[in-house]
């Protein structure tokens, strides 16, 4: 039994997996994941690649609000310029999927850039609405640059392909989609054992006394932004593919709000916070409907009142979340641990 976090070198003190227990559950985490595919039905396929590229979008996020404190309310621009990126890619220069993946990610790092050039001026709410300009924007730009963008008809996109296996199913995707989510979330978990997300951190917490300590602000916020505007821009090229096409009202503004909910809701600053709002603002809709689905048939006047209850429904888990439960589902999932971890002993 675990009684103390004592360590005795810097390397035990970084590890990222602190015991064997934790290599365990890993280990038949990642069992449970190959198997999955095998045993559930094309919906549920879809359901976890769709929730697939909403954790990958959300860590993203997470590293620029919750790691490096830069308020953004135009995440889904990013997701949306990935998603175009690779489309245009792929239906005009031929490009194949793993040469358009680092590109849209690229691309939208080039305008997360840009973007957050006036984080050096700004931070909070006047930051939070630069952001959100930006989102309007790029929204105007999809909708408008018809030649390019396709206006609101969008871009049809073929089935990606990865060394001549096409991967035209939700079945053949998922194994595409699981481990570049692994690869996002290592790596994004790693990032806070560097120098950069030593400083991220530091600039959040206080940022006067991080500048004292010689980090330069304007440079290591454009890093944040760089760094989340790729996970966005590689969001949105599985989306794409995922879709097989690519319109503007795949990301308007509540897109936005949604991963901004996704984050607070399983905790800012978590990676792990990150995959669980992900797969609680996209799991948890669906169940909603699924539930009402049952109740179909009863009576048409009582179902009219039924079914936009479900977004109300919606709604207050999430305020109660954020009135219960501040730190999110993180922490909810640290608490169970801890108590676990002492068991019988709590005190």
């Amino acid at each position: 039994m675990r009684i103390g976090d004592f360590k005795q070198s810097y390397a035990a003190d970084e590890a990222v997996f602190r015991s064997g227990t934790v290599r365990v559950w890993l280990a038949l985490l990642f069992a449970a994941l190959a198997v999955f595919p095998f045993l559930a039905g094309p919906y549920l396929l879809y359901m976890a690649d769709l929730t697939g590229v909403a954790i990958v979008a959300a860590v993203g996020l997470n590293i620029l609000i919750g790691a490096a404190g830069q308020i953004s309310l135009g995440h889904a621009a990013f997701v949306g310029i990935g998603a175009y990126t690779s489309a245009i890619l792929t239906t005009r220069l031929g490009l194949p999927f793993l040469v358009c993946l680092p590109l849209s990610g690229l691309s939208a790092a080039f305008f997360g850039v840009i973007v957050g050039a006036p984080s050096m001026r700004m931070k909070g709410l006047y930051l939070c609405i630069a952001t959100l300009a930006a989102q309007v924007i790029f929204d105007f730009i999809f909708v408008h640059w018809t030649p390019v963008t396709g206006g609101i008809r969008g871009i049809n996109v073929p089935p990606p392909d990865i060394f001549g296996l096409k991967l035209d199913t939700e079945f053949k995707f998922y194994f595409v989609t699981v481990p570049i989510v692994i690869l996002a979330v290592s790596a994004a978990r790693n990032l806070f054992r560097t120098r950069v997300g030593r400083a991220f951190i530091a600039i959040r917490d206080r940022d006067i006394s991080a500048e004292l300590m010689g980090i330069n602000l304007f440079q290591y916020k454009l890093y944040a932004f760089a760094t989340s505007s790729f996970f966005a821009g590689v969001a949105g090229c599985l989306q794409v593919y995922l879709l097989k096409i690519v319109t503007p009202e795949h990301f308007p503004l509540h897109e936005s709000i949604r991963y901004l909910a996704m984050i607070i809701v399983g905790g800012l600053g978590s990676v792990l916070g990150s995959i669980f709002g992900a797969i609680f603002m996209t799991m948890v809709p669906e169940a909603l409907q699924s539930g009402l689905a049952l109740f179909q048939g009863l009576d048409d006047k009582l179902m009219s009142y039924l079914f936009p209850l479900q977004t109300v429904v919606f709604g207050l888990l999430i305020v109660g979340f954020l009135v219960f439960e501040p730190h999110g589902l993180a922490e909810i999932w640290r608490r169970i641990k801890d108590y676990f971890r002492l068991w019988p002993f709590e005190h």
